[in-house]
Protein backbone atom coordinates (compact mmCIF):
# COMPACT_ATOMS: atom_id res chain seq x y z
CA UNK A 1 0.00 0.00 0.00
CA UNK A 2 1.43 3.37 -0.83
CA UNK A 3 1.94 5.87 1.98
CA UNK A 4 -0.86 8.10 0.77
CA UNK A 5 -3.51 5.47 1.52
CA UNK A 6 -2.18 4.47 4.92
CA UNK A 7 -3.83 5.79 8.04
CA UNK A 8 -2.02 8.35 10.18
CA UNK A 9 -0.69 7.50 13.62
CA UNK A 10 -1.02 10.20 16.29
CA UNK A 11 0.48 9.45 19.71
CA UNK A 12 -0.53 11.62 22.66
CA UNK A 13 1.99 12.08 25.46
CA UNK A 14 2.14 13.97 28.75
CA UNK A 15 2.64 13.47 32.44
CA UNK A 16 -0.33 12.01 34.32
CA UNK A 17 -3.04 14.66 34.74
CA UNK A 18 -2.06 16.48 31.54
CA UNK A 19 -5.53 16.12 30.02
CA UNK A 20 -4.66 13.65 27.24
CA UNK A 21 -7.91 11.68 27.51
CA UNK A 22 -10.04 14.82 27.16
CA UNK A 23 -8.06 16.03 24.13
CA UNK A 24 -8.17 12.62 22.46
CA UNK A 25 -11.96 12.68 22.85
CA UNK A 26 -12.16 16.18 21.32
CA UNK A 27 -9.87 15.25 18.43
CA UNK A 28 -12.01 12.14 17.83
CA UNK A 29 -15.12 14.33 17.58
CA UNK A 30 -13.32 16.55 15.07
CA UNK A 31 -12.30 13.55 12.93
CA UNK A 32 -15.91 12.31 13.01
CA UNK A 33 -17.05 15.70 11.71
CA UNK A 34 -14.43 15.50 8.96
CA UNK A 35 -15.55 11.92 8.11
CA UNK A 36 -12.07 10.50 8.74
CA UNK A 37 -11.98 6.84 9.79
CA UNK A 38 -10.13 6.48 13.08
CA UNK A 39 -9.51 4.13 15.98
CA UNK A 40 -8.53 5.18 19.51
CA UNK A 41 -6.40 3.04 21.76
CA UNK A 42 -4.09 3.32 24.76
CA UNK A 43 -1.05 1.92 26.53
CA UNK A 44 -0.85 -0.10 28.63
CA UNK A 45 -3.43 -2.07 26.62
CA UNK A 46 -6.17 -4.35 27.93
CA UNK A 47 -4.33 -7.43 26.63
CA UNK A 48 -3.12 -10.06 29.16
CA UNK A 49 0.28 -8.29 29.34
CA UNK A 50 -1.38 -4.88 29.71
CA UNK A 51 -3.70 -6.19 32.43
CA UNK A 52 -0.67 -7.40 34.38
CA UNK A 53 0.89 -3.92 34.07
CA UNK A 54 -2.34 -2.32 35.37
CA UNK A 55 -2.23 -4.60 38.42
CA UNK A 56 1.39 -3.62 39.10
CA UNK A 57 0.67 0.11 38.63
CA UNK A 58 -2.19 0.02 41.12
CA UNK A 59 -0.09 -1.85 43.68
CA UNK A 60 -1.85 -5.23 43.57
CA UNK A 61 1.31 -6.95 42.35
CA UNK A 62 4.83 -5.95 43.43
CA UNK A 63 7.83 -6.12 41.10
CA UNK A 64 10.99 -4.25 40.15
CA UNK A 65 10.88 -1.23 37.82
CA UNK A 66 13.14 -3.05 35.34
CA UNK A 67 10.50 -5.77 35.07
CA UNK A 68 7.81 -3.13 34.46
CA UNK A 69 9.91 -1.58 31.67
CA UNK A 70 10.24 -5.01 30.02
CA UNK A 71 6.52 -5.67 30.27
CA UNK A 72 5.80 -2.35 28.54
CA UNK A 73 8.13 -3.38 25.68
CA UNK A 74 6.18 -6.65 25.26
CA UNK A 75 2.77 -4.97 25.56
CA UNK A 76 3.75 -2.38 22.95
CA UNK A 77 4.88 -4.99 20.43
CA UNK A 78 1.61 -6.87 20.92
CA UNK A 79 -0.25 -3.55 20.53
CA UNK A 80 1.42 -3.12 17.13
CA UNK A 81 1.30 -6.69 15.85
CA UNK A 82 -1.80 -8.31 17.39
CA UNK A 83 -3.87 -10.12 14.73
CA UNK A 84 -7.21 -8.91 16.10
CA UNK A 85 -6.72 -5.18 16.64
CA UNK A 86 -3.02 -4.43 16.08
CA UNK A 87 -2.23 -0.81 15.21
CA UNK A 88 -0.13 -1.66 12.13
CA UNK A 89 -2.98 -3.67 10.58
CA UNK A 90 -5.39 -0.77 11.07
CA UNK A 91 -3.00 1.79 9.60
CA UNK A 92 -2.40 -0.44 6.58
CA UNK A 93 -6.19 -0.55 6.09
CA UNK A 94 -6.21 3.26 5.88
CA UNK A 95 -7.54 3.86 9.40
CA UNK A 96 -6.04 6.69 11.46
CA UNK A 97 -4.96 5.53 14.92
CA UNK A 98 -4.84 7.79 17.98
CA UNK A 99 -2.99 6.31 20.93
CA UNK A 100 -2.98 7.55 24.52
CA UNK A 101 0.77 6.95 25.12
CA UNK A 102 3.41 5.22 23.03
CA UNK A 103 7.15 4.68 23.41
CA UNK A 104 8.01 8.23 24.56
CA UNK A 105 6.12 7.36 27.77
CA UNK A 106 8.57 4.54 28.39
CA UNK A 107 11.54 6.79 27.60
CA UNK A 108 10.31 9.37 30.13
CA UNK A 109 8.93 7.21 32.95
CA UNK A 110 11.43 4.35 32.91
CA UNK A 111 14.61 6.36 32.40
CA UNK A 112 14.21 7.68 35.95
CA UNK A 113 15.24 4.22 37.19
CA UNK A 114 17.54 3.06 34.39
CA UNK A 115 19.60 4.59 31.55
CA UNK A 116 17.48 6.18 28.83
CA UNK A 117 19.69 4.58 26.16
CA UNK A 118 18.67 1.15 27.48
CA UNK A 119 14.95 2.06 27.34
CA UNK A 120 15.27 3.42 23.79
CA UNK A 121 17.17 0.31 22.69
CA UNK A 122 14.65 -2.01 24.38
CA UNK A 123 11.89 -0.31 22.35
CA UNK A 124 13.86 -0.25 19.10
CA UNK A 125 11.71 -2.97 17.49
CA UNK A 126 8.60 -0.85 18.04
CA UNK A 127 10.19 2.31 16.64
CA UNK A 128 11.48 0.34 13.63
CA UNK A 129 8.00 -1.09 12.99
CA UNK A 130 6.05 2.15 13.43
CA UNK A 131 6.99 5.72 14.23
CA UNK A 132 4.11 8.15 14.91
CA UNK A 133 3.13 10.49 12.09
CA UNK A 134 3.27 13.00 14.91
CA UNK A 135 3.58 12.89 18.70
CA UNK A 136 1.45 15.48 20.53
CA UNK A 137 2.96 16.33 23.92
CA UNK A 138 0.59 18.20 26.23
CA UNK A 139 2.91 20.07 28.58
CA UNK A 140 1.35 20.86 31.92
CA UNK A 141 2.79 22.22 35.17
CA UNK A 142 3.21 19.30 37.64
CA UNK A 143 1.28 21.30 40.32
CA UNK A 144 -1.69 21.58 37.95
CA UNK A 145 -1.39 17.87 37.09
CA UNK A 146 -1.43 16.82 40.75
CA UNK A 147 -4.54 18.96 41.40
CA UNK A 148 -6.33 17.31 38.46
CA UNK A 149 -5.32 13.82 39.58
CA UNK A 150 -6.58 14.46 43.12
CA UNK A 151 -9.89 15.76 41.75
CA UNK A 152 -10.51 13.00 39.23
CA UNK A 153 -9.23 9.78 40.73
CA UNK A 154 -9.74 7.83 43.92
CA UNK A 155 -6.61 5.76 43.64
CA UNK A 156 -3.28 7.27 42.66
CA UNK A 157 -1.20 5.02 40.46
CA UNK A 158 2.45 4.31 41.12
CA UNK A 159 3.80 7.04 38.83
CA UNK A 160 1.60 9.92 39.96
CA UNK A 161 3.49 11.46 42.87
CA UNK A 162 4.48 15.09 42.27
CA UNK A 163 8.25 14.71 42.71
CA UNK A 164 8.16 11.89 40.18
CA UNK A 165 6.02 13.88 37.73
CA UNK A 166 8.61 16.71 37.82
CA UNK A 167 11.32 14.19 36.90
CA UNK A 168 9.16 12.57 34.22
CA UNK A 169 8.51 15.94 32.57
CA UNK A 170 12.28 16.61 32.50
CA UNK A 171 12.89 13.17 30.97
CA UNK A 172 10.32 13.80 28.24
CA UNK A 173 12.26 16.90 27.21
CA UNK A 174 15.54 14.98 27.35
CA UNK A 175 14.08 12.29 25.06
CA UNK A 176 12.64 14.86 22.63
CA UNK A 177 16.04 16.53 22.39
CA UNK A 178 17.87 13.21 21.94
CA UNK A 179 15.53 12.12 19.12
CA UNK A 180 14.80 15.50 17.53
CA UNK A 181 16.22 14.42 14.15
CA UNK A 182 14.14 11.21 14.05
CA UNK A 183 10.75 12.11 15.51
CA UNK A 184 8.07 14.71 14.77
CA UNK A 185 6.95 16.14 18.13
CA UNK A 186 4.50 18.98 18.74
CA UNK A 187 4.56 20.60 22.19
CA UNK A 188 1.21 22.06 23.30
CA UNK A 189 0.77 24.33 26.33
CA UNK A 190 -1.63 22.32 28.51
CA UNK A 191 -2.08 24.95 31.24
CA UNK A 192 -4.86 26.72 29.29
CA UNK A 193 -8.56 26.06 28.79
CA UNK A 194 -9.67 22.75 27.27
CA UNK A 195 -11.01 24.47 24.13
CA UNK A 196 -7.84 26.52 23.54
CA UNK A 197 -5.74 23.36 23.77
CA UNK A 198 -8.09 21.47 21.41
CA UNK A 199 -7.99 24.31 18.86
CA UNK A 200 -4.19 24.35 18.98
CA UNK A 201 -3.95 20.59 18.48
CA UNK A 202 -6.29 20.67 15.47
CA UNK A 203 -4.30 23.55 13.92
CA UNK A 204 -1.15 21.43 14.24
CA UNK A 205 -2.54 18.12 12.92
CA UNK A 206 -5.22 19.17 10.38
CA UNK A 207 -2.77 19.32 7.45
CA UNK A 208 -2.01 15.60 7.83
CA UNK A 209 -5.57 14.89 6.66
CA UNK A 210 -5.69 17.16 3.62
Amino acid sequence: MNNKNRGKFIAFEGIDGSGKSTQIQLLSEKLLEEKIYFYTTMEPTDSPIGSLIHQIMTGRIKTDNKVIAGLFVADRLDHLLNDVNGIIGKINEGITVISDRYYFSSYAYHSIDMPMEWVIKANSQSSALLKPTVTVFIDVDPDVAVERIAKNRYQKELFEKKSRLIKVREKYYEAFDKLKDEEKVIIIDGNRSVSEIADDIWKEVAHYFE
